[in-house]
């Protein structure tokens, strides 16, 4: 595979899939820029009451609130809401920001761009249609884990979640984010990762994931996960990263639900084989 800024890799995942621990991870490799969600793709495409936007291949008009918010609020740099694209065309718009993020990459002298947003993952199909070169790390966690902890962050921090959210909800999210993964894998663009794994045997991880990227593994990464947390975390809600890799097994789905909605939610997930998704690009 090619390092470089040319060839951007994009971290996704159902939420709550442990996407912030693995970001941290990787943005401490000294090659390595990451930034916080950008949530781009979420913003870039039409809602249904666009039709002419979304006829005339234009973004949405909810992307450049977002990007203000992101440039400004977030990356602490205000003065770029001035460079953002005029020209409004999806596929413009999308190189343009991609190449303010490798410039701000290339401040920092590195070599390597990770763009971490979890839902990103419902919209691979845009990403690859825009950049070509993109690749792409999926991070897949215990459907019963994510359930739990979607459940219980959305209704203790509802207003950053957009809502909280209902166990059927949480559900469909982990369901489409897992048949995603399995869409996408077998192709060589493509790697997975079992979070469960990545807490069990943090190194090893890490260098199968370093050579998918195409650069030497750093001790650094293991050493110096939690600076780079604390500033890729900002302060969303329960978005933190704050334990070790051996408290980070929780018993939270028998915490959070009652034996009938335990029985229902591992019923609904049932049909799902994790060990049958491949861990690693098959090419």
């Amino acid at each position: 595979m090619n390092a470089s800024l040319d060839f951007p890799i994009f971290l996704v995942g159902c939420s709550r899939s442990g996407t912030t621990l693995l970001q941290s991870l990787l943005a401490a490799h000294p090659e390595v820029a990451s930034f916080p969600e950008s949530q781009f793709f979420h913003h870039l495409l039409p809602s249904p009451y666009e039709r002419r936007r979304y006829a005339l291949g234009l973004v949405s008009g909810r992307l450049r609130p977002r990007l203000e918010q992101f440039f400004r609020d977030e990356m602490n740099r205000p003065e770029l809401v001035e460079s953002l694209p005029r020209i409004l065309f999806m596929g413009y718009y999308t190189r343009q920001f991609m190449a303010m993020l490798q410039n701000l990459a290339r401040e920092q002298n590195k070599t390597i761009l990770i763009e971490k947003t979890p839902d990103h993952i419902y919209y691979i199909e845009s990403i690859e249609k825009f950049l070509p070169h993109a690749r792409f790390i999926h991070l897949i966690r215990s459907g019963a884990d994510v359930i739990a902890s979607l459940y219980e962050v959305t209704h203790k921090y509802p207003e950053p979640w957009g809502g909280a959210r209902n166990i059927d909800v949480c559900i469909n999210d982990w369901l489409r984010a897992i048949a995603a993964s399995e869409k996408y894998l077998p192709a060589s663009n493509h790697i997975g990762v079992r979070y469960e794994q990545l807490l069990q045997e943090p190194e090893v991880v890490l260098k199968k994931l370093c050579e998918f990227i195409g650069i030497e593994f750093s001790q650094q990464m293991i050493l110096n996960y939690r600076s780079e947390a604390e500033k890729l975390s900002l302060d969303n809600a329960g978005r933190q990263v704050s334990q070790s890799f051996a408290s980070r097994n929780s018993q939270k789905f028998y915490q959070v639900f009652n034996p009938i909605e335990q029985q229902y939610i591992l019923d609904q997930i049932a049909q799902v084989n994790l060990d049958k998704l491949p861990h690693q690009s098959s090419d």
